[in-house]
């Protein structure tokens, strides 16, 4: 078995996915690896956005385009850093999680795909599929579910 070149870690800057980012990164940095950071976004609709950025005033860039996801990304990069990952790229891509991060482990040729475990155990997660379920299914590479829930 070759070692893992590339190893790609989905972040929604949830705590569960900051757990899947530190797992990851030590594992980048045991072996060399390149981490590639990946986050999803939806951006928020225009009625809403308008209506916080009204309340937010000066801050009202926080809630446009890419930011909360490009938030989360800058903040798995320090978690990451301090794993002792030293080569790190990151991207953050419009659309649904799973479908966005088995694009990007295509297009970069990631070796690895890393998640959480947040949702596998849940009822919603079993009726209607959680990230890891679906991502161990359509991932054009190998998987690693972190456990990073207490299973609730």
């Amino acid at each position: 078995m070759s070692a893992y070149r590339t190893i790609l870690v989905g972040t929604d800057g949830s705590d569960s996915s900051f757990r899947a980012v530190d797992r990851a990164a030590q594992l980048a940095a045991a072996t060399g690896a390149t981490l590639l950071l990946a986050t999803a976004y939806t951006p928020m609709p225009e009625r809403a956005r308008q209506s916080a950025a009204d309340q937010l005033g000066d801050l009202a860039y926080k809630v446009q385009g890419s930011t909360p996801a490009d938030d989360a990304l800058r903040a798995a990069r320090e978690r990451a850093v301090a794993q002792g990952a030293t080569d790190i790229d990151q991207v953050a891509v419009e659309g649904d999680a799973v479908d966005v991060i088995s694009r990007v482990a295509r297009d970069r040729k990631a070796d690895l795909v890393v998640v959480g475990n947040r949702g596998l155990n849940s009822l919603a997660g079993r009726l209607l599929g959680s990230v890891p379920a679906n991502l161990s299914h359509r991932s054009p590479v190998d998987v690693l579910i972190v456990h990073t829930t207490d299973g609730k």
